[in-house]
């Protein structure tokens, strides 16, 4: 059976939810990992860090895989890491079997989110790129939002609350595979040439929109470095909260909201977008570091959902931006170099968080990280609108270009 153009389009972008349900799985787990082998957040941050930090180099050697074997083999193969990573989840006894799922999720979501989000934009029709953004922010809002309200029902009423989220994520992740493998075959493009490693690149017009783009993903990724790295330890020692399930809810509320504005906002042109998201975003971590200061929960449920808002604006426009310049042949190439860029400053957020969380608390932490990652998205602002009068070559809509 060979899936047709909808069904593709749709595979496509299960797999990139899925990408994100990978990254926030261990979310609500961390407090656990703390008090069960007695670890500070710097070793939970950099458990969250390892799978970006493998991620990047797997995304620059093999960026432009699919741009010549196909879209179809390149995501099994991140797949099947993927799978392997949470199955070491699920069996983990100490803190090695954990790092060691945690890298193999970085190889499998290196290998996967960026052909499909090149398939999403090939398989959408005529207006695939701008129909790729939107739906590529709220399929990995959907994954997210999967991962943390599950895990967190797992953590507060199911046994082994350390390992079954895991196990349920292994089986999805069987059942995204036997979709995949029914994708259309690829049809070779010539002007690919032979594979050979090769650096994620920025095209070579429009670099404009490129920078622009990849910083407002950059921003949203950092942004949710301290909700995915630190969230529930926030809402656990900041805010209070002893309910797993309703921390995991709380920052799955986030992951809702981008999914509804990238929905409902979804033909709003790109560069608008990214100028729009950033204000959204201070208010949303200026909450956050209200919520810790005051221990209120209102606060924290009130940052979720505005911070949220302003990630989905700058990570669909930011994609928009980005997809509807790439040439053909290098989209995938180009969408990997804006996630190389992305990925690793997210790495580089939690690491810092951790270290500051650990030398002087979780609040100072917010205090201080928080305004150096907002830095990202005014940028992005700013870039987007420099020479505002030259025109952009963008397909109207949030994600006009491709979490």
């Amino acid at each position: 059976m060979t899936l047709g153009r909808r069904g593709s389009f749709f595979t496509a972008a299960a797999v990139a939810g899925l990408a994100l349900w990978a990254s926030g799985a261990p979310t609500v787990v961390y407090p656990l990992y703390a008090a069960e082998w007695n670890v500070p957040p710097t070793v939970t941050t950099a458990i969250f860090a390892i799978y970006p930090l493998v991620l990047v180099p797997v995304l620059i050697v093999f960026g432009n895989l699919s741009d010549v074997i196909g879209r179809r083999a390149v995501i099994l193969m991140g797949l099947g890491a993927l799978g392997l990573g949470s199955i070491a989840f699920g069996i983990a006894p100490d803190l090695t079997w954990v790092f060691i799922g945690r890298a193999l999720m970085g190889v499998g979501v290196g290998l996967a989110l960026s052909p499909a989000t090149a398939a999403m934009v090939e398989f959408g029709g005529a207006d695939g790129a701008s129909r790729a953004g939107s739906a590529t922010t709220a399929a990995t809002a959907t994954g997210l939002a999967l991962s943390t309200i599950l895990g967190g029902l797992f953590v507060q009423y199911a046994p082994a609350p350390m390992h079954l989220s895991f196990w349920v994520l292994t089986g999805v992740t069987v059942g995204v595979a036997a979709f995949t493998a029914a994708l259309p075959r690829h049809t070779r493009d010539e002007a690919s040439g032979p594979w050979r490693p090769r650096l994620p690149r920025m095209p070579r017009t429009e670099r404009r929109p490129f920078v622009a783009g990849t910083l407002g993903i950059t921003a949203a990724y950092a942004m949710g470095a301290i909700f995915l790295a630190l969230g529930a330890q926030i809402a656990r020692e900041l805010v209070r909260s002893d309910n797993a399930f309703v921390d995991g809810a709380i920052i799955a509320l986030s992951a809702i909201v981008i999914g509804v504005v990238a929905i409902v906002f979804r033909r709003m042109p790109p560069r608008t977008a990214v100028s729009i998201g950033p204000p959204l975003a201070v208010a949303g971590l200026g909450l956050l570091i209200v919520a810790g200061a005051a221990h209120s929960l209102p606060a924290f449920i009130a940052a979720s959902i505005v911070a949220g808002a302003g990630y989905s604006l700058m990570f669909a426009g930011g994609l928009g931006l980005i997809t509807t310049t790439a040439p053909t042949h290098e989209r995938a190439a180009v969408i990997s170099a804006a996630y190389v860029v992305a990925y690793l400053v997210q790495a580089l957020a939690a690491l810092g968080l951790g270290a500051l969380a650990t030398a002087s608390g979780l609040q100072l932490a917010l205090e201080i990280g928080a305004p150096v990652i907002l830095l990202l998205g005014v940028a992005a602002l700013v870039v987007a609108n420099l020479g505002r009068r030259a025109p952009v070559a963008v397909t109207p809509g949030l994600g006009g270009a491709a979490s």
